[in-house]
């Protein structure tokens, strides 16, 4: 069985502080004591001696079981990333001269993503002289923003990145 090295605590003997503050299996407080009389506490009683808050003054120790300890760690780690959600952007792309009936088309595919929670790119790619005309392209996505505007929010307004003007929108929060 393989433990998880992404939290490594200090046990038993590679415990190196004077003197640490001490809880026993219970929890309860038995207060600061000298490391090697804690030490012997935890061995009378066949458990460890786990420094779990190492920057405390002095140094916090429990007395428990390693092993059970690392094994509800891992699992408490697993189960918050179960919970995580990915953040998920899906991209539309247009041009300067789109038609009524693509923008209608673009416009259904957007509510579909902001209806499965996911963010929104809505680039317009200017080639050759269309540079030339990015306040049409501002309109453009200003105006597919509005369409959309019962579902989403802007959450960055339209931008210019090279030959692309970007603007991405999220779907609103339901309070």
């Amino acid at each position: 069985m393989t433990i998880s090295k992404e939290v490594q605590h200090e046990i038993n003997n590679e415990i190196r502080d004077r003197e640490i503050r001490v809880i026993d299996e219970a929890g309860e407080m038995l207060g600061v004591m000298n490391t090697k009389d804690a030490q012997a506490l935890a061995d009378e009683k066949n458990l460890d001696l786990v420094k779990v808050s190492p920057n405390a003054k002095p140094p916090v120790c429990k007395i428990l079981d390693y092993g059970k300890f690392r094994y509800e760690e891992i699992q408490r780690l697993k189960e918050a990333k179960k919970n995580q959600k990915a953040v998920v952007i899906k991209e539309i792309r247009m041009s300067v001269r789109v038609e009524e009936h693509d923008i209608n088309v673009k416009i259904k595919n957007c509510i579909k993503f902001l209806e499965q929670g996911s963010r929104v790119k809505v680039a317009i790619r200017f080639r050759g002289r269309e540079m030339a005309y990015t306040e049409q392209g501002k309109e453009v996505l200003l105006d597919f923003a509005e369409r959309v505007s019962d579902l989403a929010v802007i959450e960055k307004a339209p931008k210019i990145e090279g030959r692309n003007m970007v603007m991405y929108i999220a779907p609103k929060k339901i309070s």
